[in-house]
């Protein structure tokens, strides 16, 4: 696979002046940092597939974290070749030969930035199912130190207070945290850094700051990460479509203690 990304990634914040009004009746003027949105339509062998809205880094892993995440590939060996336009609002991946995904004329969904209707629905054909995934040990260890970098590592958040982050660690050796507006898109770019660097999913362990519902467990099993841990909650739903797929799922997870919600055996 070669990445061809021309996108030079800009400041990802602005400072906006704020009027600041307290209680005691005193008033200021001050600063305060945003996040930047940016927009970006990804295609799949010359057929539009996403456009998504999200935080203007790491491009390429969120294109193909995305796209692993859907189902609609399974391994680094199904791309040939990724491209990322100057301006980052184009994405063109092109698979490789005999690689089918797509039924009758495809469509452009939109993943917006919210935490509803954020499941395609579009005509794509070759997704896989959702299968169960094979048991993967851990450490206590392994999670109190994810919690702990969540307390360390998350730059744009210091900054803005409006991301979230997706902290990935592989056979126990912390790989970084990924940033953006969506807890969505943050799992699918530390996904697209495992499958850019080599890193076998079935080891890793992903971290995220948001709340669990169905969807970010179903992205976490179609990647084939075998344990998600989150600092929020999950809901039932996700919680019973973890057991069905043999998720390991932790939530509320601090730096001095974590629950466990379904644990693979």
């Amino acid at each position: 696979m070669t990445i061809n990304n021309r996108f030079a990634e800009p400041s990802q914040t602005a400072q906006v002046k704020v009027r600041v009004v307290r209680a005691d009746g005193t008033k200021d003027v001050s600063a305060s940092g945003l996040i930047k949105e940016h927009y970006m339509e990804i295609s799949i062998n010359e057929r539009p597939a996403v456009r998504l809205m999200c935080t203007p880094n790491r491009l390429a892993e969120l294109v193909l974290g995305r796209i692993v995440t859907e189902g609609l590939i399974r391994e680094c060996g199904d791309v040939d070749s990724v491209f990322i336009c100057e301006a980052g609002n184009a994405a063109k991946v092109y698979l490789k030969e005999g690689m089918e995904l797509f039924e009758g004329d495809g469509e452009l969904y939109t993943e917006p930035t919210c935490c509803t209707q954020n499941k395609p629905l579009g005509n794509f054909g070759g997704v896989k199912d959702l299968e169960p995934l094979p048991r993967a040990a851990y450490l206590e260890e392994h999670i109190f130190a994810l919690a702990e970098k969540f307390h360390e590592n998350a730059s744009l958040h210091r900054q803005t207070s409006g991301t979230h982050g997706c902290y990935l660690s592989y056979r126990g050796m912390y790989q970084g945290v990924f940033e953006d507006i969506g807890r969505h898109n943050a799992l699918d770019k530390a996904v697209g850094y495992a499958l850019i660097n080599g890193l076998t999913f079935q080891d890793c362990i992903l971290f995220t700051t948001g709340r669990v519902p169905v969807d970010m467990v179903e992205k976490a099993v179609m990647a084939g990460v075998p344990i998600l841990v989150s600092k929020s909650v999950p809901s039932v739903d996700a919680v019973e479509l973890a057991k069905r797929n043999n998720l390991t799922l932790i939530c509320k997870a601090w730096r001095d203690s974590y629950e466990v919600y379904w644990e693979a055996v």
